[in-house]
């Protein structure tokens, strides 16, 4: 899961370009690139890191141009500590193009081949957005007219990655002298939003990963960049579109909702809050049928995600709502752990418990997912440390029972704790005296509820269903083994997927 941003404007973007990475920082914290064009040239920066870690006034003095995309990269594919895949992308030929990509391939390696024995064009890393960017370069080499390029080009190239691509693709291009350019998968797993602003020179666009980027700069929220539809803008301001892909399904990322986005997001016409908000009015009309005699003191959630649905909850169930934990919010990712002992510091350093809240009472923990585990255990032992008498956990999600290919690096299978138990061997691995999940189909009601014009969701890390409909066993074998070995099998759940965690001085 990474976070994008392009941006075609009158005045200089620079600026523009790093305060829509900030607001998007919780999507990638492993790097941040930025590339702006004055016309015919490209600059670039990109470093490991946070957005204010990686630019230095000169890095932003030196990122001139009215035009420019932008990438915080959270890797699913390819090396985390491999500074050569920060993206933006960059091919030289045919035009000049720079790309950045959220989400996944997952014929990545058969476009590998392809490449390298058709194009003829060479990969230098293992990341599949450098793959995307070599399909896209030679298709438009292939749809343009000699050397001149149009926009009847440019779309019938994007075409042509939709039937080369499959997985998930939301991703921003910066073609030299033409403009930008902006597409998604066909089933539109990774979001994408155009903002528009009217300046005294004309108009200004923006295409960002989630709506917040472009309530930040000014610009108001037009639309959603439809599944399997290339946005075209030129340097001038003009907007053109069209849908390039023979079928497609909408399908967002259910995950996306339950955790990923921020929450003052609208994807696919869906406010994120509001969706947390019903998530935990369904969890607690179950809490109710599951526990029909628990006598419960206080709802407490785990934040941040979790609050929304534990304030519904807490409401439905007319019970206290308390915040019980603080976060720390100086505290880096601990991303690799080298042991059991090492990850249960990481929870303590990063949750303390309000003993207060808990002393003497029954409490209900609220959290919007459980991975593997390890956190859930945690805070449930801190839970009853702080003097809680008894302690009962409800998930806002079902249970993940099956790896992510679509761009979430989650653990393997054999690292999901709900793999292969059911929810009382659950229970009583996590040392709760109850626990729900969040059923399927109220998941999808929730969302669902707020754009009954989707009936799809890409829930394949519940239940299993890919939706592109090409995941085999021997290929999610393969990713499994591929994650492990890039971590030598040792890191903290809470660090897969621990992304909206505040970092730093946000004065």
């Amino acid at each position: 899961m990474c976070g994008i941003i392009g941006v075609v404007a009158k005045s200089p973007v620079n600026q523009m370009l790093y305060d829509g990475l900030l607001v998007l920082q919780h999507r990638g914290q492993d790097a941040a690139g930025i590339a702006t064009s004055d016309g015919s040239k490209f600059f670039m920066h990109k470093a490991p890191g946070l957005v204010r870690d990686s630019f230095r006034t000169r890095n932003m003095r030196n990122l001139v141009g009215n035009s420019g995309i932008g990438h915080v990269r959270y890797p699913t594919a390819g090396s985390s500590c491999n500074p050569a895949e920060a993206q933006p992308f960059y091919v030289n030929s045919p035009f000049g193009l720079l790309l950045a990509h959220n989400g996944n391939l997952t014929n990545s390696e058969e476009l590998k081949r392809e490449i390298y024995l058709s194009d003829l064009r060479h990969i230098n890393t293992t990341s599949d957005s450098e793959v995307l960017l070599n399909v896209l370069a030679h298709e438009l080499q292939a749809a343009a007219n000699g050397f001149k390029l149009d926009d009847e080009a440019v779309f019938r190239a994007v075409a042509n990655v939709h039937r080369r691509c499959r997985g998930a693709y939301a991703a921003v291009v910066m073609i030299a002298g033409y403009g930008l350019l902006a597409f998604r998968d066909p089933h539109g797993i990774r979001p994408l939003v155009v903002g528009r602003r009217d300046v005294e020179e004309g108009a200004e666009w923006m295409v960002a990963s989630e709506s917040v980027a472009i309530d930040v700069s000014g610009h108001r929220m037009v639309r959603d960049v439809a599944p399997g539809e290339a946005i075209l803008i030129d340097l001038d301001g003009s907007f053109r579109s069209r849908q390039c892909a023979q079928s497609t399904v909408q399908a967002p990322c259910m995950f996306e909702f339950v955790y990923l986005a921020r929450p003052d997001s609208i994807i696919d016409g869906i406010s994120v809050y509001e969706s947390r908000v019903k998530m935990g009015e369904y969890l607690a009309e179950k809490f109710r049928r599951t526990y029909p005699h628990a006598d419960v003191d206080v709802v407490i959630p785990i934040p941040d995600s979790s609050r929304p649905s534990a304030m519904e909850m807490a409401h439905h169930l007319g019970l206290p709502y308390r915040e019980g934990f603080v976060k720390n919010r100086y505290i880096g990712r601990t991303f690799i752990m080298p042991g059991q002992a090492v990850r249960r510091k990481s929870v303590r350093q990063k949750l303390n418990a309000i003993h207060q809240e808990f002393k003497g009472k029954t409490v209900l923990l609220v959290d919007d997912s459980i991975v593997r585990g390890t956190t859930s255990r945690e805070i449930v032992m801190m839970a009853r440390e702080a003097g809680a008498v008894k302690v009962y956990l409800a998930s806002a999600a079902p249970p993940v029972r099956y790896a992510n290919v679509y761009g979430i690096d989650m653990p393997s299978r054999s690292e999901l704790i709900a793999a292969h138990r059911d929810e009382q061997e659950i229970c009583r691995e996590i040392g709760a005296d109850g626990l729900i999940y969040q059923d399927l189909e109220d998941l999808k009601a929730s969302v669902a509820a707020l754009n009954p014009a989707i009936s799809h969701f890409e829930t394949s890390c519940f239940d299993g269903n890919y939706v592109t409909g090409d995941i085999t066993e021997e290929y999610l074998s393969g990713v499994e083994n591929q994650r492990g070995e890039g971590r030598g099998g040792e890191v903290d759940d809470d660090a897969q997927l621990d992304l909206n965690l505040v970092v730093g001085n946000q004065d």
